[in-house]
């Protein structure tokens, strides 16, 4: 059996592996919010903070673009988290790319849940549109 994958799964995963090779070419680069800071774990490196970033959007964007169930998770999870920290960031710093971030996350939770049922449990051949 054949599974298409919707164009805004597509859109959605590819933005995340966009954003892990950013977040990769950037790690030198000293910003504004530190990761660490932004994501309420002062204690723990920001470089540690960034990779493992890094590497949780790579496997939810591998599984969200296959289809898979624990994609599906991953996402809303990731996606519900990042909510709240940007809604933090919005009262804390009144910063217009932290408001960006929370209509995102809520684009893609709305989205990614009016898709559910295109995530499956077995692995099937996917296609994209």
């Amino acid at each position: 059996m054949k599974k298409e994958r919707p164009a805004g799964v597509t859109l959605i995963g590819c933005f995340y592996i966009f954003g892990a090779v950013v977040l990769l070419l950037t790690l030198g680069i000293k910003q504004d919010f530190e990761f660490n800071i932004r994501f309420g774990i002062p204690g723990v490196p920001e470089i540690i903070v960034r990779l493992s970033i890094i590497m949780l959007s790579l496997i939810m964007a591998y599984g969200y673009l296959k289809l898979e169930k624990w994609g599906y998770w991953i996402m809303i999870l990731y996606s519900i988290v990042f909510l709240m920290i940007s809604l933090n960031q919005v009262s804390v710093y009144k910063s217009q790319p932290f408001i960006g971030n929370v209509i995102f996350s809520l684009i893609v939770i709305i989205y990614t849940f009016t898709k559910r049922k295109c995530f499956v449990k077995k692995p099937m051949e996917i296609s994209a549109i």
